[in-house]
């Protein structure tokens, strides 16, 4: 099996785990501080994922990038060299925003969140800076070199001290009122990310090839070129990454002030874009642990392909990545528009933002190919492009949720609408991006009985779950109709040929009983 299948199974395994305890993570923060405390937690953290794009500076992909390039060539100095200076540039910029966060949590929790008790959320976040500048490139390093194991074991060591921690922090802190519970919910993340850390530098001492510390200094003084190339990769890495979390950042503010126009008291603008972004949301992002597998693993595979000048391969692997999506993003889609209500009220004891799931998990399969068609562009060099591309999606984004958010008719509504139009649009622009520089078979007659395929299943698991086993628990109801809706959609596959034979050998753990058979 080559790097890159490995590499990325390992990733869809730890990715599957990592989503299902960042489920139990959302299901016990949701019962512990309730729809306002979970409002508080999420219009903070958007400045957190600000923070953090500008600490990494778009550094993580371009290590991989230029570790999967340097290794090729078999030029280990140039790998330490670039972790030197990776380390020396995410550590200086950590001291500095760090301290520039703390002094501007009062400003902007009282003038543009609109609700002052937003600030504890906002200074509960400041350790994890320095901490995520150092781990943040230890993983690129390791996923440079095709070596996934580090970053997937560290992401589920980050999941499962957050989740044993939620539960006590939050209840110890609860009774000081509901700010301060969602500020121990960041503090339980920081000491996940804590953990994490030390996870890496720990396996990084174990399995380094040089010793990092020695002629330190040295090597950044000597780093010029490697800065240089770094920052060719990295600026627009970030610039792409920075318009998503600007956004994203601005999203609430907007949000707050558009239902403060469409006469939503502040109060019940909080919940309900608690039940957008922290019931709802959760939900239909819950499937792109494949896409960030696949992205993750396609950098270093394409960026090794591209320095080999192996044109074929490049094609192979995108066409390989396209149609994994394009079929596990299929079976999310319907199981999260036939089983919303269920779903909600099973893991956060409300329905409240189900409308939300259905209006928007058709167009989902849409993000879900994002993160594959941004990959390739940053390691085709076209990460000017995308950083260009999703300026235009977080532009129109805004605009539409402002214009629409702010019409009492629409309401929330209008915001999720704004979010699909911005994903949908990003991701055609980087699709037709890719194809100017790579062309690829794209089946559409394939896709076409894809999409027959889902309603098919869509429908069994819709009857299953109307007309079979009434009398039984809801969770026993759910997972009947999840189970047959699997089985049918995958047998469907099977029938009309979107899966083969030889695909289900490329799995691990199927492809011995085929090699037997």
């Amino acid at each position: 099996m080559s790097k890159f299948l490995k590499g990325t199974f390992i990733l869809l395994a730890a990715g599957f785990v990592t989503r299902v305890l960042g489920f139990i993570y959302r299901i016990v923060l949701a019962r512990s501080i309730g729809e306002e405390g979970v409002g508080l937690y999420m219009m903070a953290y958007p400045t957190f994922i600000l923070v953090v794009t500008l600490v990494q500076l778009g550094l993580p992909v371009a290590i991989s990038k230029n570790v999967a390039e340097a290794e090729a060539r078999g030029n280990y100095a140039e790998i330490k060299k670039i972790l030197v200076v990776s380390l020396a540039i995410t550590i200086s910029l950590s001291i500095l925003i760090t301290p520039a966060l703390i002094l501007l949590a009062p400003l902007l929790s009282n003038t543009l969140f609109t609700d002052p008790r937003t600030l504890y959320p906002l200074l509960a976040i400041t350790p994890a800076i320095p901490i995520i500048a150092v781990s943040s490139v230890l993983r690129g390093y390791f996923q440079g070199r095709q070596n996934m194991q580090p970053s997937a074991i560290s992401q589920i060591l980050e999941q499962i001290i957050r989740i044993t921690l939620i539960a006590v922090m939050t209840k110890a802190f609860l009774p000081y009122g509901v700010e301060y519970a969602a500020a121990a919910a960041m503090g339980a993340s920081v000491l996940g990310e804590l953990v994490s850390l030390l996870y890496l530098v720990t396996t990084f001492k174990l399995k380094k090839r040089f010793k990092l510390r020695k002629n330190f200094l040295k090597f950044i003084q000597s780093g010029k070129n490697t800065f240089k190339n770094l920052m060719e990769i990295a600026l627009p890495t970030m610039g792409s990454r920075m318009i998503g979390s600007v956004s994203w950042f601005f999203e609430p503010i907007v949000v707050a002030h558009s239902l403060a126009l469409a006469g939503v008291l502040a109060g019940d603008a909080t919940k309900q874009y608690g039940a957008l972004t922290g019931y709802a949301m959760p939900l239909l992002m819950l499937p792109s642990f494949v896409t960030f597998s696949l992205a993750t693993s396609l950098v270093p595979a394409i960026s090794e392909a591209n320095s080999r000048s192996n044109y074929k391969l490049i094609e192979y692997r995108l066409e390989q990545a396209l149609r994994f999506v394009f079929l596990s993003g299929g079976l999310a889609v319907i199981v999260l528009y036939v089983l919303a209500d269920p779903l909600m009220e099973l893991m956060y004891g409300s329905s409240k933002g189900s409308y939300l799931v259905r209006l928007m998990a058709p167009f989902f399969i849409i993000y879900y190919f994002q993160g594959s068609l941004q990959a390739v562009l940053q390691a085709l060099n076209l990460a000017r492009a995308a950083m260009i591309n999703s300026l235009i999606g977080a532009v129109v984004k805004t605009v539409v949720i402002f214009l629409l958010a702010s019409q009492a008719s629409f309401g929330i509504t209008g915001a999720a609408l704004g979010i699909i139009v911005g994903f949908v649009l990003v991701t055609f622009l980087h699709l037709a991006t890719v194809l100017k520089k790579v062309s690829f078979s794209f089946f559409i007659l394939d896709y076409l009985k894809g999409f027959l395929v889902m309603a098919a299943a869509g429908w069994i698991g819709y009857w299953v779950f109307e007309h079979i086993f009434l009398d039984e628990w809801l969770v026993i109801r759910v997972f009947i109709s999840l189970f047959i809706m699997t089985i049918a959609y995958a047998a469907l596959l099977l029938m009309i040929g979107l899966i083969k034979k030889d695909d289900l050998k490329r799995i691990p753990w199927i492809g011995g009983f085929f090699a037997k058979n």
